[in-house]
């Protein structure tokens, strides 16, 4: 059986604090999929979590108390994605408009069917959210022509949120630059891992088509590989491979 990691991200923006990208898996998570027809869920793509691997323990061991996390973006929502989401009350949440409303009109088992828990969203969820498509856009240019539109975080061209359609509803990344200078584009599941990146494989079209759309995640496979071409110094991370570049 194969292992892949579900990554979730801390980031320090210099005046709105600590966030986060994605919560990866937590208790939460092992709850919502203890009965059926979810536990169904867990039995196809099994997690494997420790007792001190949640995000929220791994953030405390470093001194980070969860309280601390000013906000938490989304990438979409599946639940290796908002497993631990529960775990940061009081963060304000960030994500896309389209993806909730896609849950939101799916039966508990439509949504299941498309890799949503439903239960791991906290209560007032489609209230207090902030949509991403809410936030200022800005016009991508020179390599990143081709996704054509970004929303600015914090309306500082600090933090960019970049539609990458084709696995998901509402499936954004995130595209900043961290302290070293580096840029760094956080794809989430637009692509598997670095070594589909280089080589163009995407999922079995089975398993695309069941999350989301085949063709719009190959569009979107192809951009980024086409991106990785223009712009080599540029950091493409996938949520589920290990941190290294190929």
């Amino acid at each position: 059986m194969a292992r892949f990691p579900a990554l979730a991200f801390l980031l320090t923006h210099p005046s709105h604090g600590a966030m986060l990208f994605d919560t990866g898996y937590s208790r939460h998570f092992l709850h919502a999929t203890r009965g059926m027809p979810e536990r169904l869920y867990r039995a196809i793509a099994p997690p494997r979590l420790g007792p001190k691997e949640s995000l929220q323990q791994q953030l405390e061991r470093d001194g980070i108390d969860a309280s601390h996390i000013g906000t938490v973006m989304l990438s979409h929502l599946h639940g290796d994605h908002i497993g631990g989401l529960r775990d940061f009350p009081h963060s304000a949440l960030l994500c896309s408009r389209q993806g909730w409303n896609d849950l939101n009109r799916r039966s508990r088992l439509a949504a299941l069917s498309r890799g949503m828990l439903p239960a791991l969203l906290p209560d007032g969820f489609g209230q207090d959210a902030q949509w991403i498509e809410d936030l200022p856009s800005v016009p991508m240019t020179g390599v990143f022509e081709a996704f054509a539109t970004g929303y600015d975080l914090w309306n500082d061209g600090s933090m960019l949120a970049i539609p990458l359609p084709g696995h998901a509803a509402g499936h954004y990344g995130l595209l900043f630059q961290a302290t070293s200078g580096e840029h760094v584009f956080l794809v989430a599941d637009a692509v598997w891992s670095s070594t589909a990146l280089l080589d163009g494989v995407p999922p079995p079209s089975f398993v695309t088509s069941w999350l989301g759309d085949t063709a719009a995640y190959i569009a979107t496979l192809e951009q980024l590989r086409k991106l990785r071409r223009d712009a080599p110094d540029l950091r493409i991370v996938p949520s589920h491979c290990d941190m290294h570049r190929p």
